[in-house]
């Protein structure tokens, strides 16, 4: 029997694909059941996906809330029922073409920096315990809190007509949890002529990008395809501090102990990711008063 496989896997989704397909096909290609993510994608968006497999679930953890970076196309003119492409038309604008770009330029400065953003009413967000997409297409009103994001960049690089309307390309810089769908409605209606997604690809999240990632093919296309894993060590020491431990000190954090923090050695006071000195994660730690505390544990088998 093959040992069980731990890692992360960068995934380049395909369009009209639910993130959940890919989940559900990389278990069947790893042959186990141990698979999440760290933030979904629509089934309309494309680009990076971050699988956790096996001990690499639990790392998940510290990637979910990284920056994401988008590549969009917004389009001006039409307002609908999603904020994107797949939803029914709310209002039609004839006059988007003629928007000056100084006007256009004027309203994205405003979406910039630390902005209150709504959530699109058919996002994932749960009221009340139930989705607030699936209120939504059950004919329920669904009214959701404005929550805090980071727009660190949202810049306009190509405009053109499209269909009597006008499409605008952009390259998004946003904190964990925005909705790009959200930033077409808000831009549209600052404008005053409605606005939607009507392409979305994510084409960074953190320091990893999606020229890094792979295809995973759909089922019948190809199961024999070949899914190397990047080991948990590497991952960590780009998105956590490191400490190197050695044999002795693995030993003690891999059976849950404590081990004692040397001032020098002591690169932060959140999480930490321990080292062995083959750069293979052995625990996720912070420190405690003069000691490092395990928050994670590696098993031995699954170090990598």
């Amino acid at each position: 029997m093959s040992p069980a496989p731990h890692g992360i896997l960068l995934v380049d989704k395909a369009p009209d694909r639910t993130s959940h397909d890919v989940v559900a096909r990389v278990r069947w290609l790893l042959g186990t059941r141990k698979v999440g993510h760290a933030g979904t994608l629509d089934p309309m968006a494309t680009g990076l996906l971050v699988l956790g497999i096996g001990q690499g679930t639990r790392l998940l953890t510290y990637l979910v809330g990284l920056p994401k970076t988008y590549h969009a196309t917004i389009r001006l003119g039409r307002a609908t029922t999603t904020d994107d492409r797949e939803g029914e038309t709310l209002g039609e604008h004839v006059d988007a073409t003629s928007l000056p770009d100084a006007a256009i330029a004027q309203q994205v400065q405003r979406l910039r920096g630390d902005i209150q953003q709504v959530p699109s009413t058919v996002s994932a967000i749960k009221v009340d315990g139930r989705r607030a997409y699936a209120r939504a297409r059950a004919g329920e009103d669904v009214e959701l809190a404005a929550r805090p994001v980071r727009i660190s960049r949202f810049e306009v690089t190509a405009r053109r007509e499209a269909d009597g309307h006008l499409d605008l390309d952009v390259e998004i810089d946003c904190s964990s949890g925005t909705y790009v769908r959200a930033l077409a409605r808000d831009l549209g209606a600052a404008l005053g002529v409605g606005g939607h997604l009507t392409a979305l690809r994510r084409t960074a999240v953190g320091p990893f990008g999606v020229e890094q990632a792979l295809c995973v093919p759909a089922r019948g296309e190809g199961d024999d395809v070949e899914l190397p894993l990047h080991g948990l060590g590497a991952i960590a020491a780009q998105v956590l501090p490191t400490l190197a431990v050695d044999e002795d000190q693995a030993a003690a954090l891999g059976t849950g102990q404590r081990i004692r923090s040397e001032a020098a050695a002591a690169p932060s006071d959140g999480p930490v990711a321990a080292r062995d000195g083959a750069g293979a994660l052995v625990a996720i730690i912070e420190r405690e008063a003069e000691r490092w505390r395990p928050l994670l544990v590696v098993p031995p088998e699954a170090r990598c």
